[in-house]
């Protein structure tokens, strides 16, 4: 099960008045943008804005109103857009409604079909059986009867859940409340202060109504004091479980607080119960079913090896030394963007009748760069084809891809992503150190281990970075990665100083992890960080990491070739 929600928009927004924004895909038919960017778009189309970029949004897109066209910062490749009318979203008088729980029809007694709602009616149904089931065997008489001498008093509220039943036959929106209830079986008694319950359905906007759970069942002992509850459960709960549980929690950091009702779940440690919010949504609705639930904890990945000595640190056999520094980008001169086109390009004498996937615009019609960029000696409607991979462009496009790159000397084809020249990247200045540890990895018990440390400091973005003359961060530097000493092994090193060295291991981005903007980021070459398991995906043993990496660093055009002994 997932939540839903329905948001809610003003009526001078793009879907209040009607408005869609849409792009066209490779198909020829139009896409609906998201509705956030719709409305984005919207509101810098009112301003009259000439452009947008969504990069705030999270896409490296320019919309330009003037042409109406869309842009893509990366590959230069543009989409036509368009603004259409639509019917407007349905206006809501007054303020905003409350979300609708379902089941659907709960409140009119009319049951729902759907799904969804059966799936939760036969939990209900279930729930209550098994319930009833423990009050028997508890109190040894029917249902809800605590014996002859003893009496049962509870007190029910509008539209919540309260009582001695897991799922009401009602649920409304209301808070969930378990009230005072008093009562007595023989010797044991039980009092049940009145507690406020997280898990009303108003904090969960149209999700299920979340039942309210009792603190415990049977015979039990609940004291309120004025500093905190402390609750003391002995014997078994109502889940049936084996074992006898005796709990004591006050407002100590990380215990329950007060109005906060406790679900019969156990820990890896063996005690409970335990806050909802850890238990979670498939731990709550199993414990409604009467499942016996057991959270456990991951064990901490192994990060780094123990503790080394500079003496039994060695250099890597095969190769050369053991630190490798970047600087500054060095320019490459002599070579205009024309020249460097046109010694990875054939001329085109006929072109095809197809789309140049750079501009969009038909390779028998002039570039969509036409008025935009005047290089001499290459006309707009010239036609190029590549060399290695054949595919077939504006010779005018991809002087503008060029550009728009790093200007190193090489071409990367926008469709097969074939590189033609030696590529580099953008990677920041920083240094890397390799050498061997006298420890082995998982999976390579008979090698000892290459460890790489790679040191980045923040700084200063340069002129081919997203936002020249902006500050950078570096988070989590020096980082530590691993290979095995092995031949395979060394050959990744190699391969990886010879990423470095052309600046391809990082770049300067948006980090998928944190979302923060500016910062060092991995540049698609995956790297081992865990040195003992592989807890996190990002250790060892892993038999097809060595092959994989290597396609990696192939597709950024460093391989076995370009290696120099």
């Amino acid at each position: 099960m997932r939540p839903v929600h329905r948001n809610f928009y003003e009526p001078s927004s793009a879907p209040g008045k009607g408005v869609v924004w849409e792009w066209e895909n490779d198909s020829g038919s139009w896409t609906p943008y998201d509705m956030e960017i719709c409305v984005t778009i919207q509101n810098a189309y009112e301003k009259q804005h000439p452009w947008l970029d969504l990069t705030s949004l999270g896409f490296c897109y320019l919309i330009d109103f003037n042409s109406m066209v869309q842009t893509n910062r990366q590959s230069q490749r543009k989409r036509r857009l368009r603004r259409r009318m639509d019917l407007a979203y349905p206006l809501i008088m007054g303020s905003i409604p409350k979300s609708q729980s379902w089941p659907v029809g709960a409140s009119s007694g009319q049951p729902c079909s759907c799904q969804q709602c059966i799936l939760v009616n036969s939990t209900r149904a279930a729930s209550n059986a098994i319930l009833a089931s423990q009050r028997r065997k508890l109190y040894g008489g029917a249902a809800g009867a605590p014996g002859a001498t003893g009496t049962l008093n509870v007190v029910r509220q509008s539209n919540t859940f309260a009582g001695t039943t897991l799922w009401s036959p009602t649920s409304g929106a209301g808070s969930n409340n378990i009230q005072h209830n008093n009562i007595s079986a023989g010797s044991g008694q039980a009092k049940v202060e009145q507690v406020q319950s997280p898990l009303s359905s108003s904090n969960f906007p149209c999700s299920p109504a979340l039942p309210s759970l009792p603190l415990a069942h049977g015979h039990s002992h609940t004291h309120a004091h004025s500093h905190g509850h402390h609750v003391i459960i002995n014997g078994q709960n109502n889940l049936n479980r084996p074992g006898t549980q005796r709990i004591s929690m006050g407002t100590a950091r990380g215990a329950i607080p007060p109005g906060v009702p406790a679900l019969p779940v156990k820990n890896l440690t063996g005690s409970g119960p335990v806050h909802p919010a850890i238990a979670g949504m498939t731990g709550i609705l199993m414990c409604a079913a009467g499942l016996p639930v057991c959270l456990t904890r991951a064990p901490k990945p192994i990060l780094h090896p123990p503790p080394i000595n500079k003496s039994d640190m060695k250099p890597v056999p095969g190769v050369n030394g053991i630190r490798r520094k970047t600087k500054k980008k060095h320019l490459r001169k002599g070579k205009t963007p024309e020249d460097v086109v046109r010694r990875y390009t054939e001329k085109v004498k006929v072109a095809p009748d197809e789309d140049c996937t750079i501009c969009m615009e038909r390779l028998v019609t002039s570039s969509g760069y036409e008025g935009v960029l005047q290089h001499k000696g290459i006309k707009p409607e010239m036609v190029g084809k590549l060399g290695k991979c054949g595919h077939i462009y504006h010779l005018l496009c991809l002087v503008a891809m060029y550009n728009n790159g790093n200007k190193d000397g090489s071409l990367q084809c926008p469709t097969c992503k074939a590189i033609y020249g030696e590529k580099t990247g953008t990677q920041p200045p920083g240094k890397m150190d390799y050498h061997v540890i006298p420890h082995c990895l998982p999976g390579y018990l008979e090698a000892k281990t290459i460890r790489i440390v790679y040191d980045i400091p923040a700084g200063i973005q340069a002129t081919e970075h997203p936002n020249p003359g902006k500050k950078f961060s570096a988070r989590g530097f020096p980082r530590h990665c691993y290979l095995p000493d092995n031949d395979k092994g060394r050959k990744v090193l190699k391969l990886l100083i010879m990423a470095w060295d052309r600046r391809l291991i990082f770049t300067i981005d948006t980090s998928s992890t944190t979302g923060e903007s500016d910062t060092v980021v991995w540049n698609e070459i995956h790297h081992k960080t865990e040195f003992g398991s592989n807890l996190t995906g990002h250790g060892y043993p892993d038999p097809n990491y060595l092959d994989n990496v290597l396609t990696e660093l192939s597709a950024q055009g460093v391989v076995e070739d370009n290696l120099k002994d």
